[in-house]
């Protein structure tokens, strides 16, 4: 049984009518871990401290969550939790909507200054977009510049294309949508009414409908009793009155627990007499008529329910919640996904010559207009002097026989429906027979162009199952390369004891393991040869160096160029008492290159510059007569060391040990110590835009997708890349 990662339409309605409650709830801080995971921390009158998660990543949900389980605070906020926490912090949490019937949650929050809309994307690749009073982003975690939509900082924020609200249907609109379909019912009911598979398969059960019971062979009843089926659905939503569940499918790949379906999770056996934790697949607002009798824990509120079932997903992901030998059946759900590719490749091929078919009759309307136009106004005639149906049917079988071509074309008279079937040179046209030739072409013309755009729908649906697929397959090469890991790890134990390279980058998971120094919060790396160097981010950070972390030994380099950060090359380690140390001359010409790389010569394009070196006692803050020092900026007396058209360049990388952390600064330093590293140069991208092109190259050469979140987010490796603007060294 697959299990859920995402929150379903019907679950963003329930949370929009839950959080309701919470309005006026003040807000005390944002957080965001890595790039997909926002917290927000609230205030309520009565029910005290709020914690709401939203996650737009590899799983996407929003739901409020336990203090006790909210992960600790990131050590240093990124630009975008700051940026936030200046516009909401101490705000007043006025509601949330959802988007039509999509998975788009809009949280509204009020100040005195302006009010602050967070939007949350929870479909596709995900997104969370902070947009101000006028609906301007100030700031989104991924941009989006598309034909159909553009979601970028300044920017107006834009929707996506709504996609129909069941919801906004009444009966007559609900049976004319089902029968626009070529379908079976369940299908109709996930795609063209928007419910999802699991609703659809559930809205069928209430209703009493065979879910594969084809539309052409469905009754005005059948309609009718899913209509009712999902209006009941929508008032339980709009009310309210939820009954939670977590359901549960036994480890072994069973789905059905015994008693009334609401029984304890700790429950569950193997049938061997060892207790096996039951696995949670899925949480609800209210219970399933479809799952009846699956094993299933009640909840007292849907945020409860989503809580608890995502604060064991990881953990029961971690340990093979998939069967009894702890591995999940990816074959099976990968050969579920090719089957449904395949059925939708099928009907795709359809639509072209359907579309075609519809424009083919809406031309013979015209090609035979005279014929069409006399069979259309006779029987507009004949019903003006209420001629009944059945009459005007006689009518033409009598034409027939005297052999009138207009009445030989008519195949068929329905009067319940006012159509006439005409056959056009060996082409069979139904017709509304109220209305004259050129509406029945128009309406023709316009069933073609809505079977593209059922095409088009079909091809974005057909690309996310594709992406589902892809998305298997890379679980599934996870677990292979930790079972090989494993494997190998056993190997290691039994053989002769000599230690061999690890390789990080296919281990399916890394330990985390750091202890944050004081001197990161400036621009740093490490020589070769093991020597600390520092960096100056701002004037401030500038003066702070040169006057409080400079020692006898230590060397001072600067471009010739301004605009550039203070950078000290450290003799001796922070806790180490000053000396001087013959610095080896490949630690210097990599200080020289960190100065250059991190000043304005990056920022303006080029690719060399000057630098040069000198001693703590050669730097004053003291000007000569008449003469004026800016802050972060000094004056430099004596012989200088030049390092001429030193050339610019910076890696970026991830170290696995000692620690497990971003690092940056000259290739040559970066590169031994680093798991994996990228090289930049001056380039076209944005610091942030160019931070994230890193990010999900990281990603992607590590097989613990969850470690590079963990400790190289985008604005962790945004603080190692040069002001200006970057590319990636291709090669």
């Amino acid at each position: 049984m697959d299990r859920k990662r995402e929150l379903t339409s019907v679950d963003c309605a329930a949370l929009v009518t839950e959080l309701g409650a919470y309005e006026g709830a003040k807000v005390d801080k944002a957080y965001l871990y890595g790039e997909d995971l926002l917290r927000l921390k609230l205030r309520d009158y009565d029910e005290g401290r709020l914690e709401l998660l939203v996650e737009v990543g590899d799983v996407k949900r929003a739901h409020l969550v336990a203090p006790e389980r909210v992960p600790d605070a990131p050590g240093r906020p990124p630009n975008f939790a700051m940026m936030l926490r200046n516009r909401i912090s101490g705000a007043d949490f006025a509601g949330v909507e959802q988007f039509g019937f999509d998975r788009i949650l809009t949280f509204h929050f009020e100040r005195p200054d302006g009010d602050t809309y967070v939007v949350a994307e929870l479909f596709g690749e995900g997104n969370i977009a902070v947009l101000d009073e006028n609906r301007e982003v100030m700031g989104c975690l991924e941009t989006i510049r598309l034909k159909s939509r553009t979601v970028a900082p300044g920017a107006l924020y834009e929707y996506p294309s709504a996609r129909l609200d069941p919801f906004a249907l009444d009966e007559d609109g609900f049976a004319a949508r089902m029968e626009e379909s070529d379908t079976d019912v369940v299908r109709t009911l996930a795609t063209l009414l928007n419910f999802g598979g699991l609703w659809a398969e559930e809205l069928c059960t209430r209703a009493g409908v065979a879910k594969t019971k084809d539309i052409a062979d469905a009754t005005e009843e059948d309609y009718a009793r899913l209509f009712d089926a999902a209006e009941r659905l929508e008032t339980t939503l709009r009310t309210g009155a939820f009954d939670p569940r977590v359901y549960y499918a036994d480890p072994d790949g069973g789905g059905d627990g015994s008693g009334d379906g609401a029984a304890d999770a700790d429950d569950a056996g193997d049938g061997s007499g060892e207790n096996v934790e039951p696995i949670r697949v899925d949480a609800t607002p209210l219970p399933l008529e479809e799952r009846e009798g699956q094993r299933a824990e009640v909840f007292p509120n849907f945020n409860a329910a989503l809580d608890d079932y995502f604060y064991h997903y990881e953990e029961e992901v971690g340990a093979g919640g998939g069967g009894a030998s702890g591995r999940p059946d990816f074959e099976e759900e990968i050969a579920k996904y090719e089957r449904i590719v395949t059925q939708q490749e099928g009907a795709i091929e359809g639509f072209d010559e359907q579309a075609q078919e519809e424009r083919e009759k809406a031309e013979l309307l015209y090609a035979r207009y005279d014929l069409v136009d006399e069979v259309l106004s006779a029987i507009r005639s004949a019903r003006e002097e209420d001629v009944p149906w059945d009459d005007i049917a006689a009518r033409f079988e009598e034409g027939r026989e005297r052999g009138i071509a207009a009445a030989e074309a008519v195949e068929d008279v329905d009067g319940s429906n006012a159509r006439v079937t005409l056959d056009l040179d060996g082409t069979r046209v139904t017709l509304d027979a109220t209305t004259g030739v050129e509406k029945n072409a128009d309406r023709l013309y316009r069933e073609a162009k809505r079977v593209e755009e059922k095409k088009e729908g079909a091809l974005e649906a057909i690309e996310d199952t594709r992406e589902q697929l892809a998305a298997v397959k890379e679980r599934r090469d996870r677990w292979e390369a930790e079972d090989a890991d494993e494997a190998g790890d056993r190997g290691g134990e039994e053989g002769d004891g000599e230690d061999e390279p690890v390789d990080w980058l296919s281990r399916a998971s890394v330990p985390v393991r750091r202890n944050e120094q004081w001197y990161e919060r400036f621009r740093w790396f490490r020589t070769s040869d093991g020597f600390l160097v520092l960096g100056g981010r701002n004037a401030d950070q500038n003066e702070e160096l040169v006057k409080k972390y400079t020692e006898r030994g230590d060397l001072f380099f600067h471009t010739q160029a301004p605009g550039a950060p203070v950078t000290i090359l450290k003799a001796t380690e922070p806790s180490e008492a000053a000396r001087d140390v013959d610095v080896p001359e490949r630690s210097r010409e990599e200080a020289a290159q960190f100065a250059v790389s991190y000043s304005s010569v990056w920022k303006d394009g080029h690719f060399a510059g000057d630098v040069y070196m000198a001693h703590p006692d050669q730097v004053s803050k003291t000007p000569e007569s008449g003469e004026y020092v800016e802050k972060g900026s000094f004056v430099v007396r004596g012989d200088r060391t030049y390092y001429e058209d030193t050339p610019v360049g910076v890696s970026v990388g991830i170290a696995c040990e000692p620690q497990t952390q971003v690092i940056g600064g000259p290739p040559s330093a970066i590169e031994p110590r680093a798991a994996t590293s990228i090289r930049v140069e001056p380039g076209r991208y944005a610091q942030n835009d160019a931070a994230k092109l890193l990010y999900r190259e990281f990603r992607e050469r590590f097989a613990d997708t969850s470690f590079v979140r963990k400790v190289a987010s985008p604005d962790l490796i945004q603080e190692f890349l040069p002001p200006g603007g970057s590319r990636i060294v291709e090669g």
